[in-house]
């Protein structure tokens, strides 16, 4: 057990017993421990980018097998409520075994009127995550470190998000943030969702404001330190009614990036889904998100510059990426060559089967496209089936294996500099175990 191990376990051995010594209420007391392990295997072949040189030479396959395990802490009393979740992922044979962090550790405070004020290390959900979510497919996934302060009751829910982030090193002065934990220097989010009574209808309003650092620490004129800043404004709505559940959103990116280029981008996105029977259900859905203009695909072994005076790409900044794009993650997770983006059409139908008890099984078509025409090539990208099966083994136990394979089209191999990008198969598997190790009340 190394130093981070030990003074973790420390950590938590004493912060279990001030929650116990800090009771208040008999009977108002509860403290549970949780274990989450997830193991987690794949098979790639084709679609590795390659490598630009005179001797480069893509790889046609892969294999993986990595884990992640959560330890979890959560105590609650009226009015209070602490939670710390250390975290351990890596692959197998991975040198330096892993990465070891704190997931979450916040505090969060009640007031009876519904007013609430949490603090710390906590991952953040809303809407369908397609904007904010913790990304849990991801070994690392997502978490912020912010205060999160609002009010929840009667239908109502409003919430702010505030977060700053500076590096150690700074504490002599200046304020650069680079390589940090974060992917941005600040943040300012506000939130509202409205249930509507006695009607399956939930709306919500996002508004982001994110500072992200630009220049070089100690620079000068044009390298200079500065923040840049962009917003995002957009709504989200769900209507449920009877075996329907229809979604909608729409969200407008402004502001500039790091390089002080004007950001205008924007998505739309609408899915329905319909339980047909007790058994068999069915969706469907179309995503739109912009993408910039002139996009440029520069061949093998050359640099090829395009000058942008408006970033026209949309960037789905901290949302749940593999829920919506394919389970292949080409997109939104993988960049294009020079950082800039085409765009996304996502036309996708799909079905879920649940032929016995605890066993589901899905497949999902996506047709893929650009948003922007191309110079010189088609906008179609390919063709994308998921298949997967899940099946409960236990209560607290999950196995789930799917199988994927893209259709590429030739912009698709252009665009990803990937010659395997026609013919790409993946083969996946994870089994998730999550039981309650200890519980108590008092």
């Amino acid at each position: 057990m190394n130093h981070a191990v030990k003074r973790l376990s420390n950590m938590a051995l004493l912060l279990l017993l001030a929650m116990m010594a800090s009771a208040q209420q008999e009977g108002d007391n509860q403290l549970d421990v949780s274990l989450n392990m997830l193991g987690h295997g794949e098979m790639r072949i084709g679609g590795l980018d390659l490598t630009d040189g005179e001797n480069s030479e893509g790889e046609d396959h892969a294999y993986f097998l990595m884990e992640r395990t959560r330890l979890s802490i959560d105590y609650k009393r009226t009015g209070l409520e602490t939670k710390v979740i250390a975290q351990h992922s890596g692959i197998w044979g991975e040198k330096g075994k892993g990465s070891f962090n704190l997931y979450e550790a916040w505090v969060k405070l009640n007031a009876k009127n519904g007013l609430f004020a949490q603090i710390g290390r906590q991952a953040l959900s809303y809407d369908d995550e397609r904007i904010i979510g913790p990304n849990d497919w991801a070994m690392a996934a997502l978490s912020h470190d912010v205060l999160r302060t609002g009010y929840e009751g009667h239908g109502h829910k409003a919430h702010v998000i505030l977060g700053f982030n500076q590096n150690p090193e700074n504490t002599q002065g200046g304020t650069f943030y680079s390589g940090g934990s974060q992917p941005y220097k600040s943040m300012i989010t506000a939130w509202y969702h409205y249930d509507v009574p006695k009607i399956p209808l939930g709306a919500s309003v996002l508004f982001m404001n994110i500072g992200m650092q630009s220049g070089i620490k100690g620079g000068e004129g044009d390298n200079k330190p500065k923040n840049r800043h962009q917003q995002l404004l957009g709504g989200y709505l769900s209507y449920s009614p009877g075996n329907l559940k229809t979604e909608a959103s729409y969200y407008h990116q402004m502001g500039h990036n790091e390089d002080n280029i004007k950001i205008d981008a924007w998505m739309a996105s609408f899915k329905t889904q319909w339980q047909i029977t007790r058994r068999v259900s069915a969706l469907g859905g179309f995503d739109y998100l912009s993408g910039d203009k002139y996009f440029a695909v520069p061949g093998k072994g050359m640099i090829g510059l395009v000058r942008h005076e408006a970033i026209k790409g949309f960037n789905p900044v901290y949302g749940s990426h593999h829920k919506f794009y394919g389970i292949m993650d080409f997109f939104y997770v993988s960049t294009y060559v020079n950082g800039f983006t085409p765009g996304l059409q996502n036309l996708y139908a799909g079905a879920t089967y649940n032929p016995v008890k605890n066993l589901s099984l899905k497949a999902t078509y996506h047709y893929m496209a650009t948003a922007t025409k191309l110079k010189d090539m088609a906008m179609t990208l390919g063709h994308d089936i998921d298949v997967e099966a899940s099946y409960q083994i236990m209560k607290d136990a999950r196995f789930t294996a799917g199988f994927s394979m893209m259709m590429g089209t030739e912009t698709m191999e252009k665009l990803k500099r990937a010659d395997q990008n026609n013919q790409l198969r993946w083969g996946w598997f994870s089994l998730v175990v999550s039981p309650r190790i200890f519980t108590t009340k008092w």
